[in-house]
């Protein structure tokens, strides 16, 4: 039902026979009946010889073996990405957070939303949109900052991204920053 032509059949002859030179003699070059890939350079394997190399699956036997060695992988990771953000390395830094004002702002907007009256219902709005502007305008502000002096004290290296990083650090609680700041407020560096 599926299977293909045969490409010589009784009435066409066969490309062999067409290739070969009009007098009879064999042809120099073989026909070239399409593309041909390069071989791998050894023999395939037996199926023996591949299984026999198959490294065996150790997975656990039971559920809580498995649940023991996830937390312990997870422990292992947890431990190797904390050491990487005491040292200050970029793969291993959390999500940036929100400012370190900013934090304990949210927290009485946060209690303010529970007050029932009018007048602080009306006025919490107000008060949230009073707090984004002056982060944006702080962080465009420190943004541009850190930028002119990271060109300053490295000529020719990229900037890229240091203003958002800078004012993201910047909104961040102190005592929470990883890595630790190495400054202390209103020193000179």
């Amino acid at each position: 039902m599926f299977r293909r032509r045969q490409s010589t059949t009784a009435d066409a002859p066969a490309e062999d026979a067409a290739a070969a030179p009009e007098d009879g003699s064999p042809a120099d070059e073989p026909v070239n009946r399409g593309a041909v890939t390069a071989g791998k350079g050894r023999p395939t394997p037996k199926r023996s010889e591949a299984e026999r190399r198959r490294r065996p699956v150790s997975a656990p036997g039971d559920r809580k073996e498995a649940n023991r060695q996830y937390r312990e992988r997870q422990r292992q990771d947890r431990a190797r990405r904390q050491q990487g953000m005491q040292r200050g390395e970029q793969w291993a830094l959390p999500a940036r957070r929100l400012s370190e004002f900013y934090m304990y702002g949210l927290l009485v907007l946060l209690v303010l939303l529970f007050v029932r009256s009018p007048i602080v219902q009306s006025l919490v709005p107000v008060l949230v949109m009073v707090a984004v502007l002056i982060m944006l305008v702080e962080g465009i502000f420190i943004g541009r900052q850190v930028r002119a002096l990271a060109e300053k004290r490295l000529p020719g290296e990229s900037t890229q991204g240091v203003r958002m990083y800078a004012a993201m650090r910047a909104l961040q609680i102190r005592q929470l920053r990883m890595p630790k700041p190495r400054i202390k407020p209103g020193q000179s560096f």
